[in-house]
């Protein structure tokens, strides 16, 4: 089966290069960690954008990395599903997408400076070893994204890390209701990871890689996404009953349309091509299921 991918033109080109519809990976995150700390010290906003900014500009450098490596590798080819496309359909040099890649890191290194001397300088090991771990995913001899660790390794540091280090420069710590509540942002962002590794299985398991869904096969790993989304849920439901948090947080259920829709299509459907939708249903699920859960947060500060 084929399909017609167009490429892009103009800026469009740079545009689709930073994969804008993963930005919100690092954006809701940091609005999450934001929205717990609301409730017990002012916000110091120039330090929220500036978390905003230097994590999406991680997360577009990451993407980056990954185009730069998958074309290195022979993994992308101009009939590749899912990717950027600006080297293998829009004839960006390899060399320019590194060479921006590494501007985009060095731009929210200044950030991470300024952040630093507002907070303490301890947040510069953590912003480094994220860092790294960025460029690790795809590049490097021994990729994260080829091996069964991949979700777990973006749900930490993509999920988790991002809304505890968000909450830490407000604060000034890290509380077990911080803790407890970036559980879900974990869990949703190693779910988008595995749903791009359910659609890319066919591919990747010919290249060589040994993703967690190649290894345990395709039926395995849906539902092992049907727990990360499952518990996701239950989570934040298990934590209002306990008067943990805000009835305002069952807001969250407002987004169930989406992980039950990109279930259904990861049920029905194999095509890479043709899960494209469940993938995005999967991101969604992450932006909206934490979107919610901070706005619940800054409802029940805004009633007290």
């Amino acid at each position: 089966m084929s399909h017609n991918l167009k490429a892009d033109t103009g800026w469009r080109i740079w545009w689709q290069l930073t994969r804008p519809h993963t930005l919100t990976a690092s954006f809701v995150p940091v609005f999450l960690g934001t929205m717990i700390a609301i409730s017990t010290t002012d916000i110091h906003w120039p330090l929220f954008f500036a978390m905003l900014f230097a994590s999406m500009l991680i997360q577009a450098a990451t993407n980056m990395f990954n185009e730069y490596y998958d074309f290195a590798r022979g993994l992308d080819n101009d009939k590749s599903v899912g990717i950027g496309g600006a080297i293998v359909r829009n004839g960006v040099k390899p060399k320019t997408v590194m060479q921006l890649a590494l501007l985009l890191y060095f731009i929210s290194i200044l950030l991470g400076i300024y952040i630093c001397i507002q907070t303490t300088w301890l947040l510069a090991v953590v912003g480094a070893v994220s860092m790294a771990i960025g460029y690790l995913y795809t590049g490097g001899p021994y990729p994260i994204a080829y091996t069964p660790f991949g979700e777990l390794f973006s749900g930490i540091f993509m999920g988790m890390l991002i809304v505890l280090i968000a909450f830490f420069i407000q604060s000034g710590e890290i509380t077990i209701l911080a803790l407890l509540l970036s559980i879900p942002s974990m869990l949703l962002v190693a779910a988008i990871m595995l749903s791009n590794n359910i659609r890319d299985l066919v591919g990747d398991k010919e290249s060589g890689r040994k993703t967690m869904a190649i290894l345990i096969g395709r039926k395995r790993a849906i539902d092992v996404l049907i727990g990360l989304f499952s518990v996701s849920y239950i989570w934040i439901i298990a934590l209002v009953i306990l008067g943990v948090i805000t009835p305002w947080a069952l807001l969250v259920l407002l987004s169930i349309k989406k992980p039950l829709s990109a279930i259904t299509v990861f049920k029905m459907k194999e095509h890479s091509f043709e899960v494209m939708p469940a993938m995005k249903d999967t991101a969604l699920t992450n932006t909206i299921f934490g979107f919610l859960l901070g706005v619940a947060l800054l409802i029940e500060y805004i009633l007290l």
